[in-house]
């Protein structure tokens, strides 16, 4: 246990964060320590979940402490690399407590030493903020490439799945330019949404149209179309050519390839090549640095999983869910999944 703290360090987590705004840390680093810490506060603070049954402070915590907080993590299928994180940002925060003499000790020394967890380290990716990829998205004029584009980040669906996407796979508010054509049933009550289906791959034929890209959700999955996407498709629809296609296509050419599916390769170009303008795209440049649909993904994941604190829903609308568990989100919609995405997703015009 720690010595007795100094009476203005009511506060031992704000009287970190406060020193780090001292040393210069970003506000990005401030909020991601303060989220962490004030998890494991609250943890402790629970007599039902920490292991001695009787509420304490991080003062107080012991090894014993820190190894069950960072065992619920893995109980909720939290990533090694960021339960790593999270440990080493505790580890930060009692190593600096100690040597400013607030704590005696920092339990977390032996914890780091057992631990199996590895941070993923990749100093080369990009970081883009939403107000960033606000601006970004401002500037792509063309209501094809802004749909695309607009999509893939509310959505976080693969370029691949895009591009299988058929008029039928989506449901928009009444009254729309979708009126007349028949949806799936999955997207019946759901409200405005888009289904991605885990069946259509590479050389197979599906909604009477054989297919070009594969997707690769382990279950189909039906994803909320929030009001700033509807927006957008809809002026899409406005002026989407006549296709010949029996599956109608909800993305197709307007230039060359005019009417047809669009295929991974052409939105790569279009998606690529607005990022190039932003200066985030260079030729020969990996995957984390660079921005491509792939990226999109990305950012989907990171900033919304940040926002709702919920993986399991995050994983469900990135299709990397199976079985019963994606049976547990779909079984209450309204409630759960269409809920918690209105209420946590960026915006983006």
């Amino acid at each position: 246990m720690a010595a007795e703290r100094p009476a203005d360090v009511d506060d031992p987590v704000g009287y970190f964060l406060q020193d780090m705004t001292y040393h210069g840390k970003t506000d990005r680093t401030r909020t991601a320590y303060e989220r962490v810490l004030r998890e494991f506060e609250a943890f402790l603070g629970d007599p039902s979940r920490n292991p001695t049954g009787t509420a304490k402070s991080p003062d107080e915590a012991s090894h014993r402490d820190c190894m069950a907080w960072i065992h619920t993590l893995r109980n909720r299928a939290v990533a090694s690399s960021t339960i790593a994180t999270y440990a080493s940002y505790l580890h930060r925060f009692y190593a600096y407590m100690s040597q400013v003499g607030v704590f005696d000790s920092n339990p977390m020394s032996l914890v780091m030493e057992e631990m199996d967890e590895k941070i993923d380290t990749n100093p080369a990716r990009r970081e883009v903020s939403v107000p960033q990829m606000r601006g970004f998205v401002h500037e792509i004029r063309h209501p094809l490439e802004h749909a695309l584009v607009v999509t893939l980040l509310k959505t976080g669906m693969r370029v691949g799945e895009l591009c299988n996407l058929d008029l039928r796979d989506v449901s928009l508010s009444v009254e729309t330019p979708l009126d007349g054509v028949s949806t799936r049933a999955a997207l019946d009550g759901r409200g405005p949404s888009i289904y991605v289906s885990s069946e259509p791959s590479v050389g197979t034929v599906s909604n009477g149209e054989e297919r070009t890209a594969s997707n690769k959700r382990k279950r189909s999955t039906v994803v909320p179309v929030d009001d700033e996407l509807e927006t957008v498709l809809l002026r899409w629809l406005a002026i989407r050519p006549d296709t010949d296609a029996a599956a109608e296509p909800l993305f197709v050419g307007t230039a060359s390839g005019w009417g047809t599916r669009l295929t991974p390769d052409a939105v790569h170009h279009i998606v690529t090549s607005h990022a190039a303008d932003a200066g985030w795209y260079r030729r020969g440049g990996d995957r984390e640095e660079n921005v491509t649909p792939h990226y999109f993904r990305h950012f989907f994941t990171t900033h919304l999983r940040d926002r709702t604190g919920d993986r399991g829903i995050v994983k469900y609308l990135r299709g990397d869910v199976a079985g019963d568990i994606i049976d547990t989100y779909t079984h209450n919609w309204g409630d759960r999944v269409r809920e918690t995405y209105e209420s946590n997703i960026y915006s983006l015009l």
